[in-house]
């Protein structure tokens, strides 16, 4: 089992990382924004517009999960849908236009006992920040197979309420044993013809109503005791080879579609110790606000919200983040790094 775009990290609160690195004073941003997705990128529009001038760190992989999402028709404003890697562009482009500097690179250190702000940035730079939005996300938890993530965004998916309505009159399978699986399973009945739920075990660890619903659904199949050991297709799914765990016996299933459904894990790893964390390593923030644990740093998007993961939610928390940052710095009288810089070259 695999995360999609594992994230580097040195975590947790591991300060001597910092030693013998550089803190150059002409790298200080009133505002960094970590993460190059949907909730970052709106951070960034919001900040911008509000001449903060932010810097956006968007990692190895500019454009979040999104970057792999074939069609986009659940986001307002388009109503034809749009292909996901243009959307990003798209949001990419607005922040740039008011000034947000994009930049790639990963954190992979973070200082935030002391003031400004401390990031490590490919381990070998530091940016210094009056305060940080943390947009870095969730990734999605996939079987680890070489020809699933060929087909990610082609028929393989990890977001049914993003991907199911493609599948309309079709025959799907879903990965997973827990409430998301049955969760998942359970809403593709509304488009596929037949949903196979593969579980590697013979019960469920979903709650026992979830289990009720999905198995008393006569368009659902269970298909026990067994793993997915290849997804097949050449330009989009067409079938499954599927291992009884227990007989070792083979299988082909024939669906157009995969939804894995074993998990996400949040991009958190370089804030932990640092950061309250919830026991999956969500971002812990202030109820109705952005706001974590250290003042001055704020969370949006996927890292903080285990239950929707939508994009249209994560730019919503994006924008909220960007405005609790500018109303921090303006309640603390932090002057825009901008400000500071022309002071120091009046003088």
């Amino acid at each position: 089992m695999t995360t999609q775009q594992p994230q580097p990290g040195h975590g947790p609160a591991n300060r001597a990382v910092f030693d013998g690195v550089e803190s150059p004073q002409d790298d200080h941003r009133s505002v960094v924004i970590l993460g190059g997705g949907p909730a970052g990128l709106t951070a960034a529009l919001y900040a911008a517009r509000a001449n903060l001038d932010p810097l956006v760190l968007q990692g190895v992989a500019p454009g979040g999960q999104l970057i792999t999402t074939t069609h986009v028709e659940n986001y307002p404003g388009f109503a034809e849908g749009i292909l996901g890697p243009e959307w990003m562009q798209r949001f990419a482009d607005q922040a740039a236009r008011f000034g947000a500097e994009l930049r790639y690179g990963s954190v992979t250190a973070v200082e935030v006992t002391q003031r400004p702000l401390h990031l490590l940035v490919d381990d070998d730079a530091v940016v210094l920040a009056d305060a940080v939005i943390i947009a870095t996300g969730a990734s999605a938890k996939y079987l680890g197979l070489v020809s699933e993530q060929r087909l990610v965004g082609r028929g393989v998916s990890a977001c049914a309420t993003c991907d199911g309505a493609f599948f309309r009159d079709q025959e799907v399978a879903v990965v997973g044993g827990g409430d998301a699986a049955m969760e998942e399973a359970l809403f593709l009945t509304r488009f596929a013809t037949r949903v196979y739920v593969i579980h590697r075990r013979n019960a469920l660890r979903a709650s026992q109503i979830m289990q009720e619903r999905a198995l008393a659904h006569p368009q659902i199949t269970f298909v026990w005791n067994t793993v997915v050991e290849e997804v097949l297709g050449d330009e989009a799914v067409e079938g499954l080879h599927l291992r009884h765990v227990q007989t070792d016996e083979r299988s082909t299933l024939p669906v157009r579609g995969l939804f894995v459904a074993i998990g996400h894990q949040p991009n958190t790893a370089v804030f932990q110790g640092w950061l309250a964390m919830d026991e999956l390593g969500y971002i812990r923030t202030a109820p109705g606000s952005t706001r974590t644990s250290v003042a001055g740093v704020f969370a949006a998007g996927d890292v903080q919200d285990r239950v929707y993961r939508q994009a249209v939610t994560a730019a919503g928390s994006g924008a909220m983040a960007a405005i609790d940052a500018e109303r921090w710095l303006a309640h603390h009288a932090v002057p825009a790094a901008s400000q500071l810089a022309a002071l120091v070259d009046a003088r």
